[in-house]
């Protein structure tokens, strides 16, 4: 049977002419203009004082090393990249690179210390970005590749970083039990804690020159022991490679240590542990850039997710389940760079049967062993007194139930809105999806707000009449605006991917090559679906 066959062809009704394709279109391209300028701020590290400093120590720029760790003309999926944006305290980007790529053809999590944003110290939210970065090592069983200059912990917010972050040399350790290899390579300073980096580490290098790994420095020794020792004698590459042992080789230079971290991945013969059947690649029939204007910027006008799925799958070609029961939820099979995946999208607020449909949907794709690709854009669950006696809360739990136990890989694009449940029931980041983008377009909250001010508002005038006092209407009003404001200034796109409550903002025009490289990570781990559940309420 050929493909044409199983996989009907959709067929699109974009109007590319209309007015709200056009409004929408440039809307998107003003949004992508913001993230793109987060992003030239994120590229330049500590900025040019800084970077200046560090060539002129002869050092190499944390991204000029990991683009030479990784083959010719290999992808590289970063990993947040705008990690702290506009938060206080932070870089845009914070103190650490990482993401994902090719090495010595082996797909690679590759970090790297950004030693021009506090000498590479750890912050409170490169401690989030590196542990979720570790997490997709362990999820997705990456090889993982470390490229260390850091000043360790940022001292001034030891609080927030000491006790959460012992769990990052915990899971390093994990992997390692799990035949997860982690390869350090020391480029510069890595002391105190961070000292266990390297030494807990498969495989290091260390430079010549360059790297200093010890517990505590010269000072810190002189003030607990009153012994006097130098930087090299207590922790100089020479030293770790000849005597302590801490390192594997030693590094001539940058360029060397380069080198020989790339034959450490060559000789470990790496293989994956999951591959899908062979399939021909088919390009989508419709051109990706429509994505732009099917997208609505304003997330609360709807817009059909066929004519994005349209755009990302093999030949625009799918397979549709119910498509006559629970319509505001789009399930389907297709293939994307000839990855097979479950499609589960959006149209509109979950009902009952939208989430009786998911549910099962996911139990289906889990019997076969398919990637599920989550699209997000709803509102939620659906409310009211029909709704909750025709059962929603329990057939919501049963969509959420099979998301919480689903062991196939999944993938989650937010595409509009993920307000209330809603972003549980699609894969949100709470349910541990192997990889989740962002449209410039999202927006992310309990609920929008309006709806937020106005619930505070019914409860405050409720209060009011309890109590039989009158309510001050332009106080209220006031407290309504700024309510609504705030919501809407801490549901945006950038707001969410500074805190790392996603991977990062992707332009929608990349969609499918960003998953085809996801869908290709996650093929490193078994690709292995569940019959186990819990229980689901009837």
């Amino acid at each position: 049977m050929s493909q044409e066959q199983r996989y009907p062809i959709l067929r699109s009704k974009v109007d590319t002419t209309s007015d709200t394709y056009q409004a929408n279109r440039e809307e998107n391209l003003a949004s992508l203009g913001e993230v793109v300028e987060a992003q030239v701020v994120a590229n330049g590290g500590g900025g040019p004082k800084y970077v200046d400093r560090h060539l002129a120590r002869g050092r190499v720029l944390p991204r000029q090393r990991i683009e030479m760790m990784l083959d010719r003309d290999s992808f590289f999926l970063e990993i947040a990249p705008l990690a702290g944006h506009g938060m206080k305290g932070e870089a845009s980007g914070s103190s650490v690179v990482g993401g994902v790529g090719l090495v010595s053809g082996v797909e690679c999590c590759v970090v790297a210390s950004e030693a021009t944003v506090k000498g590479g110290a750890i912050t409170p939210i490169s401690m989030l970005k590196s542990g979720r970065l570790a997490e997709i090592c362990e999820q997705n069983r990456l090889v993982g590749l470390s490229l260390i200059e850091s000043a360790g912990a940022d001292l001034p917010n030891q609080d927030k970083i000491f006790v959460p972050g012992g769990a990052g040399f915990r899971h390093l350790t994990r992997r390692s039990e799990h035949k997860i290899p982690t390869i350090c390579l020391v480029f510069g300073s890595s002391t105190a804690g961070g000292a266990y980096l390297p030494g807990m580490s498969d495989y290091v290098v260390m430079v010549k020159e360059q790297a200093q790994v010890y517990l505590a420095g010269p000072p810190l020794v002189k003030m607990a022991t009153g012994e006097e020792a130098g930087h090299e004698e207590l922790g100089g590459a020479e030293m770790h490679s000849s005597i302590s042992g801490v390192s594997d080789y030693l590094a001539e230079d940058e360029l060397d240590a380069i080198r020989l971290g790339r034959e450490i991945v060559a000789h470990l013969e790496w293989k994956k542990h999951a591959s899908p059947r062979s399939r021909p690649v088919e390009a989508p029939l419709y051109d990706q850039e429509e994505l732009l204007g099917i997208a609505s910027a304003d997330v609360r006008v709807p817009f059909d997710q066929r004519e994005v799925v349209a755009r990302i799958v093999d030949g625009s070609r799918f397979s549709e389940f119910k498509p006559l029961y629970g319509k505001t939820m789009l399930c389907g099979w297709a293939h994307i760079h000839g990855f097979p995946v479950g499609i589960i999208a959006n149209n509109g607020t979950i009902f009952s049967d939208s989430a009786n449909k998911g549910a099962q949907f996911i139990q289906l794709c889990n019997s076969s062993d398919i990637p599920l690709v989550f699209l997000q854009n709803t509102t939620g669950f659906m409310v009211g007194k029909n709704y909750e006696q025709e059962g929603i809360i329990k057939n919501g739990a049963k969509m959420i139930n099979a998301v919480s136990n689903s062991t196939v890989p999944a993938i989650t694009i937010m595409t509009g809105s993920s307000y209330g449940a809603g972003n549980y029931a699609m894969s949100g980041r709470a349910y541990c999806p192997r990889f989740l983008f962002t449209w410039p377009n999202h927006r992310i909250a309990v609920m929008g707000g309006k709806q937020l001010a106005g619930v505070l508002d019914i409860i405050q005038r409720d209060a009011a009449a309890k109590k039989g006092i009158e309510v001050d209407e332009k106080m209220l009003e006031v407290a309504k605006m700024m309510t609504e404001k705030q919501i809407e200034d801490q549901s945006t796109a950038l707001y969410a991917t500074a805190r790392v409550w996603d991977d990062g903002i992707i332009d929608p025009r990349d969609t499918r090559t960003v998953l085809a490289i996801s869908l290709s990570v996650a093929y490193n781990a078994p690709v292995e679906g569940t019959t186990s559940w819990g229980v689901f309420r009837h």
